[in-house]
């Protein structure tokens, strides 16, 4: 293995490293700063790595793992959700009476499988991959029990991806026997040496993964699991769900799919747009329906997978393109909005319903200023970088000319204007005008703790990059051309 090689795997090799290293010292000295020290030094350290082997060494590790420039853009992005994730679990984390140290070490096997996924070139790496993160998330989920809601969640996700992996690993099985190979790269040669019935069987395979990716992505009709799971979950871990997780998937399934050419396959085609369609109307129309607000953001997240499935059946550099680009500027937001609810949360009782919001803009205005850029970011308004993304995803699919899709696309965008407008104008109303339910003089339901200079720090940061990229989005473009200009 030459050095280049080496520096490309050290990401991988530092986080393992970092969970190895947080575990040992735990055993020895239970201490939660030091934990919280320990994981976010690895995860920063594993970030430095890959942003300096970005144009380093490339290509194929082992038959099994890749490191081009893909993996490793997504490699670095999930580590950045992940040092996020662990600012906003310190301070949720820290008011609990039972011992949450070993979370962080969890937290870092989810993000080692993030990591395996996204740089996943074989069936084999790809089930290890997934595994590493479901098995960490049901943890993860369920951790701060014995609240009835988590483990009901737990089980609820364990149940569904127990699922999903079935239904992938048949479609691998059907996959390997209809090309011959496990590997992404040659599962095209494989199928044009073979005759038509091949094909067919690996049009079934491929259509079981799709399923399979279904209930890891939430996409309709495999999404039900997703609301009762983000509404019980802590809410630090249904962030990392709604943003590592999946994006770790969908990266790894656009590799396979834009790799093996499943997309030239009429029938997959047509099944992905469907979905795609379901998905966006699904997910905001039962948004609409929603008061508690983590489980109105798991419908949102349900719909913006909708939307960045029209990037994917553009398909092609743009395509590619357009969902890189649209990642980073939805877990952006999705973080913020998640990060501000964990940050007003209290011991007893989670910040997540839209009566919690009334009077937040007097109580905490600038945390209310943030909420809403973050929030408008998601709807799609100009200036802020949602606006940028979705104009990104909707140029892909004009450009192949998709235009249901595209029409889908622009109508869910408004019908998502109104319940996100529901919770920008419940921060800014004031308490003693609130729904009827809550009397004026009742202050126990609203944010009372002030919110931590870290936390602060955070949610500006996300909040300038949000603003930043939607008004001068020329260096993330170039970095994403950079990324998807080869080819899997």
């Amino acid at each position: 293995m030459a050095s280049s090689d080496l520096l490309a795997l050290l990401p991988h090799i530092i986080v393992a490293a970092a969970a190895v290293c947080t575990m040992l010292t735990i055993a020895v000295y239970r201490n939660h700063r030091l934990a919280v020290a320990l994981t976010v030094l690895g995860l920063v350290a594993g970030v430095i790595v890959a942003a300096f082997s970005f144009r380093g060494g490339s290509g194929q590790m082992t038959p099994l793992i890749v490191m081009d420039a893909y993996a490793q853009f997504y490699i670095a992005l999930t580590l950045a959700v992940g040092i996020i994730v662990v600012i906003l679990s310190y301070g949720y984390m820290k008011e609990c009476a039972n011992a949450v140290e070993e979370s962080y070490v969890v937290l870092l096997v989810a993000a080692l499988g993030c990591m395996v996924l996204v740089s996943s070139s074989h069936f084999i790496s790809l089930f290890l991959g997934l595994e590493l993160l479901s098995v960490a998330l049901y943890v993860l989920i369920a951790y701060l029990g014995p609240q009835a809601s988590r483990i009901e969640a737990g089980l609820k996700y364990l149940v569904t991806a127990a699922i999903s992996v079935a239904f992938l690993l048949f479609g691998m099985a059907l996959a390997y026997m209809a090309s011959g190979t496990m590997e992404f790269a040659g599962i095209a040669g494989g199928l044009a040496a073979r005759g038509p019935t091949c094909q067919r069987f690996f049009a079934a395979g491929a259509a079981l993964m799709i399923v399979g990716f279904g209930f890891k992505l939430a996409l309709v009709p495999f999404h039900l699991w997703a609301p009762d799971v983000y509404q019980g979950a802590p809410t630090p871990t249904a962030a990392f769900i709604a943003t590592a997780s999946k994006g770790a998937v969908f990266a790894a399934m656009m590799r396979f799919f834009m790799a093996a050419n499943v997309q030239e396959i009429r029938p997959i085609f047509l099944a992905f747009g469907v979905i795609a369609i379901a998905t966006m109307f699904a997910g905001n129309l039962l948004a609409l329906m929603q008061d508690n607000l983590k489980r109105l953001l798991a419908y949102s997240s349900v719909a913006h997978l909708g939307y960045l499935l029209v990037a994917f059946l553009a398909g092609g550099t743009s395509g590619m393109a357009a969902a890189t680009f649209y990642l980073p500027v939805y877990f952006a937001a999705v973080l913020g909005a998640f990060g501000i609810l964990t940050v007003l949360s209290s011991r007893q009782e989670d910040f997540q319903r839209i009566e919690d919001c009334y009077g937040l803009a007097s109580r905490h205005p600038y945390l209310a200023a943030m909420f809403t850029v973050m929030l408008f970011s998601l709807i799609g308004i100009p200036l802020t970088a949602g606006f940028m993304g979705k104009f990104y995803v909707l140029a892909a699919g004009v450009g192949q000319g998709l235009w249901i899709l595209v029409a889908s696309l622009v109508l869910n965008s408004a019908i998502s204007l109104f319940y996100y407008l529901r919770i920008i104008m419940a921060l800014y109303t004031p308490s003693a005008v609130g729904p009827q339910e809550m009397p004026p003089a009742d202050e126990s339901r609203l944010p009372v703790r002030p919110v931590s200079a870290v936390a602060g720090v955070t949610f500006g940061i996300l909040t300038v990059f949000l603003l930043w990229i939607g008004v001068y989005p020329i260096p993330l473009i170039h970095l994403i051309q950079h990324v998807t200009e080869r080819p899997f």
